[in-house]
């Protein structure tokens, strides 16, 4: 398995990177690749076709966080560039029309595995109107919030092509107070429903603040038990 760590210098060159993960399984290796991405709003396929798409575009550039399409996933995500991180797991297949279930269970399991070894007591599924809402999220109860409130922290996503597939996501660690602020305008000029107080982190929950030792803990349960580990470096900041 290949672990690939750091990012690149700009949005684009980070996203060449990560897509080399399906290249590399395609040719019969896993790969993973948990990471702080850079300062951004992604848009999934179908926030494009939305009458208010161009500006939600612009509510993100307003708030200073760069608008980009991705490939992955359904609606809108929010990287704050120093505290969300992006996690990606890449495995080759045989058949792309067998295997989705299995590969969303296990990387679930992961990651439900990682944070709760971080103290947390992750809960499958979202509350209603969360940001980027989908069947595989995990929730926590927020420590902070009067009563303790059940907030999304972590989204999946799936990727499948002919030859291999990719599991990837996002974790919210801390400064809730900035992504929930640009997510509350984007969702606005979408208008698609979001209930700021679904939006969670880690450190709301309890966990840890810092993004490093949720990355390393993340990234050391989605390699699981596989014993030929090799790790590279992503030129950048």
């Amino acid at each position: 398995m290949r672990v690939f760590r750091g990012r690149a210098p700009s949005i684009e060159r980070d996203r060449e990177a990560s897509r080399t993960l399906l290249s590399i399984a395609a040719d019969g290796e896993p790969a993973v690749r948990v990471w702080t991405p850079h300062r951004q709003v992604a848009f999934g396929r179908r926030d494009t076709r939305l009458e208010g798409y161009h500006r939600a575009r612009e509510a993100a550039r307003e708030r200073g966080f760069p608008p980009i399409e991705r490939d992955v996933g359904g609606r809108a995500v929010a990287y704050d560039g120093e505290t969300t991180l992006a996690f990606a797991r890449a495995e080759p297949i045989a058949d792309l029309r067998t295997g989705s279930t299995e590969r969303y269970e296990r990387a679930t399991t992961a990651l439900e595995g990682a944070l709760r070894s971080l103290g947390l007591e992750p809960i499958r599924g979202e509350p209603e109107e969360a940001f980027c809402p989908g069947t595989h999220s995990l929730s926590v109860t927020d420590a902070t919030a009067d009563g303790g409130r059940r907030r999304k922290v972590v989204g999946l996503a799936q990727r499948v092509r002919q030859d291999a597939a990719l599991v990837a996501g996002i974790v919210l660690v801390a400064n809730r107070e900035a992504v929930t602020g640009v997510l509350e305008g984007v969702y606005d000029s979408l208008a698609v429903p979001l209930d700021a107080a679904t939006v969670g982190t880690v450190a709301d929950a309890g966990g840890p603040s810092e993004p490093a030792a949720v990355r390393s803990t993340i990234e050391n349960a989605l390699i699981g038990d596989a014993t030929d580990v090799s790790a590279e470096r992503i030129d950048g900041e």
